[in-house]
């Protein structure tokens, strides 16, 4: 048996630092260890600021998923004060937080994810060629194709919220600009122009024909636009086949609105979903460089371990819902939601694939809904409601980033913040080990991926990890 300690990291195109530790036996990761190495301390920064500060404070842990951010302070703080939004303000806000998980879904598959096929290492694939055509960084035409869409379709964030990232727009009571009709009519045209760039790119066909799959084979098999590509590649390396999940999918459910969540709440598991009870969530702290007890989030306190010592080896707590590991991201949304294609393939595993695939699938399936949306605005109507927070009081706030689960929760003791906790998607995700050396998702699913010879920084293990979409600024806030 050879054996030896790899530590790969940090991982270029990941949004923060990520360095992961491997124990590799015989050619395959026998154990691997999660380390997000910078602490940032966003929830201490919160205590004793006014309550709306949170509003200002929060969206800037992440230039990527900052409208998420915003949502779910505006949630927690509505909470509060037992006051929802408007229901035209919620419709805004779920527009402008669609387009930011449209954006975030593009940009994972296009510029994050899909370039690691145009490595050299690949070459002599029949596929190779094209992949190098499409997805080489900063050269491929996919790349530049989605970033001109990305940047055009963000135009409707603009319209609503006044600027992306960090708009101020997002209130506990709605949004704080009310859209003419003048603007739902640029706001048609550019979804008009993005769903173009969809059908003509990414699936190369209409974008109902991909949201409707109804089986694992018609969406593993499907052929054309970059979306077809991938699939052909994932079953040549063999994707779907590689870093499986716990099997357990948690999703909040997206974009709240006056008729309920546009897509479902809930924990799937063994082919059912249950409710999700939020106060099953205990933030486990043996393995993170943190000073406490295991608590849940409303009581939970940030108190960093300066000294770092052993065991822990992250500063990223370990989130588990009724003791358990949970996956959350695209995938587990539409496998929550009841997607066909989603479940077909949940049967079977969360892989690599699954996960890339769940994105693909959110994406086509958020275009409808942003159509349908935009279709509902009512520029007459109220987009904002009156809010009273109290002087003590607490609240929950729960959105969907696009990589999942995002959770905000805030004590206000004599019109002051006394506690703030986050817990993010990636903390779900890339959680260390808990203190019964559970270890955490990703951990879990690098377990029995090759290295090959000489590889200092695997393919497999990228692909696996890259499959997550990590975004470890929001994980260590």
């Amino acid at each position: 048996m050879t054996a030896r300690s790899l530590v790969v990291g940090p991982f270029n195109r990941v949004e923060g630092d990520l360095e992961i530790r491997l124990e590799v036996e015989d050619g395959r990761v026998a154990a691997a260890f999660a380390n997000a190495p910078l602490f940032r301390g966003f929830e201490t920064m919160m205590l004793g600021k006014a309550p709306m500060d949170a509003l200002t404070i929060t969206p800037r842990i992440c230039g990527i998923c900052s409208i998420s951010q915003s949502a779910a302070a505006a949630a927690a703080l509505g909470a509060a004060a037992g006051q929802p939004q408007a229901a035209q303000g919620a419709l805004a806000t779920a527009i402008m937080h669609g387009v930011e998980n449209l954006c975030d879904h593009l940009t994972h598959f296009n510029l994050f994810f899909c370039a690691d096929f145009a490595r050299p290492a690949y070459g002599g694939r029949d596929w190779h060629d094209r992949a190098v055509a499409r997805f080489t960084a900063m050269e491929g035409s996919a790349v530049r194709a989605c970033v001109e869409a990305r940047a055009q379709i963000l135009h409707i964030v603009g319209l609503l919220g006044g600027k992306w990232p960090h708009t101020l727009a997002i209130q506990p009571g709605g949004v704080t600009r009310a859209p003419t009709m003048r603007d739902r009519i640029r706001m048609t045209s550019t979804l008009s122009s993005f769903r173009r760039y969809l059908e003509d790119t990414l699936f190369g066909a209409p974008v109902e024909a991909f949201a409707e799959l109804e089986s694992a084979a018609a969406l593993t098999t499907w052929e054309t636009g970059d979306a077809g590509l991938f699939m052909q590649i994932a079953a040549d390396l063999d994707l779907g086949r590689m870093g499986y999940g716990p099997g357990r999918y948690l999703s909040f459910g997206a974009y709240p609105l006056a008729q309920g969540r546009a897509f479902a709440a809930g924990l799937w598991e063994n082919a059912m979903t249950r409710p999700v009870d939020t106060a099953e969530i205990r933030e486990d702290l043996s393995h993170a460089w943190m000073h406490g007890d295991t608590t849940h989030p409303a009581d939970g306190q940030t108190f960093p371990d300066e000294d770092m010592q052993d065991p822990a080896y992250s500063w990223c707590k370990a989130p588990r819902l009724a003791g358990q590991t949970i996956e959350t991201g695209a995938f587990a949304r539409q496998v929550v939601d009841g997607h066909p294609a989603a479940i077909d393939l949940a049967t079977s595993g969360t892989t690599v694939l699954a996960r890339v695939a769940g994105r693909l699938l959110e994406v086509a399936r958020t275009q409808l809904l942003l159509e349908s949306w935009v279709a509902a605005l009512k520029p007459e109507e109220r987009f904002m409601a009156e809010v009273s927070l109290p002087a003590d009081g607490a609240g929950e706030g729960l959105v969907e980033a696009a990589r999942g689960a995002l959770g905000h929760w805030i004590r206000i003791e004599g019109g002051k913040i006394a506690g703030y906790q986050i817990v993010a998607p990636t903390t779900w995700n890339f959680s260390p080990r808990d203190a019964t050396g559970t270890p955490g998702p990703v951990e879990a699913a690098l377990v029995g991926a090759p290295v090959l010879p000489g590889e200092d920084t695997p393919l497999s293990v990228q692909h696996i990890v890259r499959s997550f979409d990590p975004c470890m600024v929001c994980t260590v806030h």
